[in-house]
């Protein structure tokens, strides 16, 4: 295992991106983001990887989201979310290739839309799966929001986004947010399995599938998170509201989001 915290390995014609940080259940700051960007781009155009694998280390999360601790302090006085550019999911969609989600344990926040995002997802029984930013402050808005109603319907994707609910791997299963749900211990064969075939496949026919795909998404992909922040929001990040859900996470208190009502 490598001691960096993203890293890519390229074996059999799988290049399988690894998000490296089981204490923190693998979330993710705005320095491993860009990593995970920088490599996706170099498993895209690697002649060696036919399909990408993402994932996070150990057993107990897939990616949890963004760190809360960077969301709430950049080390410049600004929350870390603030004018954070976020492209990894349209980066998903463009990618030629195709891209599987190795989901073992957590997929919350940022981590489960991510999920959604690839290609297929294949997670083992015991995930988990939800997004959690209304509650802890963390604003999302745009594409990677409106997407999940592409994959699951406008009445799920807003239950989905708006009350945080935590959902089984085999509610997700129902809902059509992932593929296959296998037993822990048979995961990596499974995912093994997904990849086999599509390597038996045309990789220019999966790549004129898969851009059909992104055709069809193309009208919300020029919606951004920021844009939609300022409209609704202007100076979210100076009310407190954001930096309330933030701490009530980190001590583990309910938020009490009252004041901004």
């Amino acid at each position: 295992m490598s001691d960096q915290e993203i890293y890519l390995e390229v074996k059999d014609y799988v290049g399988t991106i690894t998000i490296n940080r089981p204490k923190q259940l693998n979330a993710f700051t705005g320095a491993n983001m860009k990593e995970m960007q920088r490599l996706l781009a170099v498993a895209a155009a690697d002649p060696a990887v036919g399909v990408i694998v993402l994932t996070g280390t150990g057993e107990r999360a897939f990616c949890v989201g963004g760190d809360v601790n960077w969301e709430k302090e950049a080390g410049d006085g600004k929350s870390g979310l603030q004018d954070f550019d976020f492209t990894f999911n349209k980066q998903l969609v463009e990618c030629p290739k195709p891209v599987i989600a190795r989901v073992n344990g957590y997929a919350i926040g940022a981590g489960h839309h991510m999920a959604y995002f690839c290609d297929f997802t294949i997670a083992s029984e015991h995930s988990t799966f939800g997004q959690n930013g209304p509650r802890v402050g963390s604003p999302a808005g745009g594409y990677l929001v409106s997407h999940s109603a592409n994959v699951i319907g406008h009445k799920r994707a807003r239950e989905l986004w708006m009350l945080c609910r935590k959902y089984t791997a085999q509610q997700a299963l129902e809902w059509g947010l992932i593929n296959a749900v296998v037993p822990k211990e048979k995961l990596d064969e499974e995912v093994r399995k997904w990849c086999d075939e599509i390597l038996a496949l045309s990789p220019t026919c999966l790549r004129t599938v898969k851009r059909s795909f992104y055709e069809h998404m193309k009208p919300i992909m020029g919606m951004d998170m920021n844009d939609i922040l300022r409209e609704v929001a202007p100076e979210y990040f100076s009310t407190g509201e954001q930096e309330e859900g933030a701490n009530a996470f980190l001590e583990k208190r309910k938020p009490d989001f009252s004041r901004w009502r």
